[in-house]
């Protein structure tokens, strides 16, 4: 497996089998599980509250002869964990000072880092903890002598690796995670950048779902990850069940869950994204302002080398995975495009809708836009004006889609042919295709066939310009509103015209990636076409389908010989789906280019190779760094996504700035294996 740089923080989750009061057996089923991490290159591991005893053994937390069986436990799992680079979080009654305490102990290659006392302790229904222990809220001695070591001892504690991993941690216990003022916070606001929670928690119906809601808030409060697990069913069933729940979350996301119910020993493990954790907090100025009381900080040491994954990365990041988040998105990213412009609309008055059809997929999904935004402020559907302006590159396919596409939004729609308008222009400006071609449209196919270099940027900019000076002057006829059309992931590659169809009056597909839009559109197609007539839905979704099918091109060059669309887009920049995720990447989390590739090999092998991916890296660079002009004058559009580049919200870069350095981290990169 393709082995990467440290920027990830392995964690686990371990229910061991339990033999209730017998913490020499429960140490020893610990270790099995710890020896297993440790193999698979675990960081940390967490095992459930009191693991040593079992939770339910209730008065004899006290007994002085599990006590001392405990330590006798805590000295097994030392001695088992000399040879481990693992470290391992186990829970344990421990008396402390003459104070019985419910503990959380944190031991790492032999030795105990610290011990963590549990705050909030329930004495409520079925739960009676202040009848054995005393809060560690309340403590004061600040460590525990044990065996000749003096070993930090508070809930003020934050576990950090000496090597500049930016790995952090603390620990809280079971019912601290539901009280008002969980210690987490203050760990989060103090560096850690994930909380473990060693919980028993017996289950009732509906509490794994608040488990996750509470977690989930947690970290997302404190921009973090949180890692939970519980005590699996041979605790004492006399009057609880438990249900060996266990979990880990990054900020909302659930990254993987236990078996629950399950009597066999088990663990789970991800990979803990520490990049996108920091970006988290350094883009969240109220994170850093929080108020910090004085944390200690203990120290440990982790392995720096390069290692394989288990997490897996999506290659289409701005998608998700599961099928109902996917409809969820794809809601929510139409409701914000079309109400934006509703809103716009109505600050206007009743303004017509004024857009350059093409056929393609971008002016398509603006049209449904266009139509659903007319739709919410009562205007009728022919206040769209759909213009096809077919020119030297175009084809009858797309033409014919645009057409049919307006037709079944019910739409006005006009064809206003760009060829003499362009032909004109170039001509005037000396233009050197006219040295070898008459200006009519089959002479000017014919020499461009003859001498492909004729089509050069001049060429293919004049038709953008002229369409866009077509689309103004029509506004401004029809007391109109021009919408732009180009998408997020055109914007950061700067894949449009300046002065061309980098212009217009509002924007409403600037915020949403090019991968992401193909899957709105279906989604309209499937659940939104009955909102232009019954009768049209099975026409306006065959007309879709093609269109989400048509490749992606400006068709600005002529089509083949037989009509086909000659210049593919994705022929040119490589494809959208992975500068997609290096948008995703480099935006979301700040990831430098070297490591983003070393994730896109992950992510898209063997579809895409090496050499493919470092070529689709090395454009996005040069073309997003230079191409910043264009977006410091781009229009008006709604926000969607996290990604954005709005000069006026969220990315501010000069316009003038080298590429240099992105470019030699590219360039220095090759795939680790």
């Amino acid at each position: 497996m393709t082995e990467i740089s440290r920027v990830f923080f392995r964690v686990a989750c371990g229910i061991p089998t339990l033999d209730l009061a017998n913490p020499q057996k429960n140490a020893s089923s610990i270790l099995e599980i710890a020896r297993e991490a440790n193999e698979r290159s675990v960081d940390v591991i967490a095992f459930p509250e009191l693991s040593l005893t079992g939770y339910s053994v209730r008065d004899l937390l006290s007994d002085p002869t599990v006590l001392a069986a405990t330590e006798q436990g805590l000295i097994h799992l030392c001695e088992g964990t000399a040879t481990l680079s693992t470290a391992i979080i186990v829970g344990a009654p421990l008396r402390i000072n003459r104070v019985l305490y419910n503990t959380a102990i944190v031991i790492h290659r032999g030795q105990i880092l610290g011990i963590v006392p549990k705050s909030s302790l329930p004495r409520n229904g079925e739960f009676e903890e202040t009848r054995w222990f005393q809060s560690g809220g309340d403590q004061v001695q600040k460590y525990w002598r044990w065996h000749g070591h003096e070993i930090p001892f508070g809930r003020d504690l934050v576990f950090e690796a000496e090597q500049e991993s930016q790995i952090r941690f603390g620990v809280e216990i079971c019912e601290d995670l539901w009280h008002v003022n969980a210690p987490s916070d203050d760990l989060y606001a103090n560096g850690a950048l994930a909380v473990f929670n060693l919980s028993a928690s017996n289950f009732l119906v509906g509490k794994a779902e608040r488990r996750r809601l509470l977690a989930s808030a947690a970290a997302v409060r404190g921009r973090g990850a949180y890692a939970y697990v519980a005590a699996g069913p041979l605790e004492s069933s006399t009057d609880l069940s438990f249900d060996a729940d266990a979990f880990i979350t990054e900020l909302d996301e659930v990254l993987v869950s236990s078996t629950r119910f399950s009597r066999e020993a088990q663990w789970i493990a991800t990979d803990l994204d520490l990049r996108a954790l920091q970006r988290a907090r350094t883009k969240d100025q109220a994170h850093v302002d929080k108020v910090r009381h004085a944390y200690r900080t203990v120290y440990f040491s982790v392995s720096d080398q390069p290692w394989a994954p288990i997490r897996s990365f999506s290659h289409c990041p701005f998608v998700p995975l599961d099928a109902s988040q996917r409809d969820r998105r794809n809601w929510e990213v139409f409701e914000i495009q079309s109400h934006g412009l509703a809103t716009r609309m109505q600050r206007l008055g009743t303004p017509k809708l004024v857009l350059g059809i093409s056929g393609g997929i971008d002016s398509s999904h603006a049209a449904l836009v266009c139509a659903e935004a007319l739709r919410l402020v009562g205007q009728p559907a022919s206040d769209l004006v759909c213009i096809g302006m077919p020119g030297f590159g175009s084809t009858s396919r797309t033409q014919d889609n645009g057409a049919l596409l307006a037709k079944a939004l019910g739409a006005a729609y006009e064809a206003i042919t760009i060829d003499a308008l362009a032909s004109l222009t170039l001509s005037e400006t000396g233009h050197a295709l006219f040295e070898h071609a008459e200006n009519n449209t089959e002479s000017i196919l014919n020499a461009l066939r003859a001498r492909p270099e004729l089509g050069d940027v001049t060429f293919e900019n004049a038709q953008a310009r002229v369409r866009t000076l077509i689309l103004m002057t029509k506004a401004n006829q029809l007391g109109g509103l021009v919408i732009g059309t180009g998408d997020l992931s055109e914007k950061a590659l700067g894949w449009s015209t300046y002065a061309g169809d980098q212009i217009a009056m509002y924007d409403v597909n600037a915020g949403v990636p090019k991968t992401l839009i193909q899957h709105v559109m279906q989604w309209v197609a499937d659940v939104r076409a009955n909102h232009w007539g019954r009768s049209k839905a099975p026409a306006l979704k065959r007309i879709l389908k093609d269109i989400i099918e048509t490749p992606i091109s400006p068709e600005l060059l002529p089509p083949d010989p037989t009509g086909e669309i000659g210049q593919i887009t994705e022929g040119l920049l490589g494809p959208y789906v992975v500068h997609d995720f290096i948008l995703f990447h480099f935006f979301v989390y700040g990831r430098p280019f070297d490591e983003i590739l070393d994730l896109a090999f992950l992510a898209f092998s063997p579809q895409y190779d090496a050499e493919t991916l470092k070529s689709c890296a090395e454009t996005f660079v040069r073309r997003f760094f230079t191409q910043q002009f264009k977006r410091t004058a781009t229009p008006d559009a709604p926000k969607v996504l996290e990604v954005a580049l709005s000069p006026r919200g969220d990315w501010r870069m000069p316009s003038d700035i080298s590429p240099e350095l992105w470019l030699q981290r590219v360039s220095a990169w090759t795939p680790k294996s």
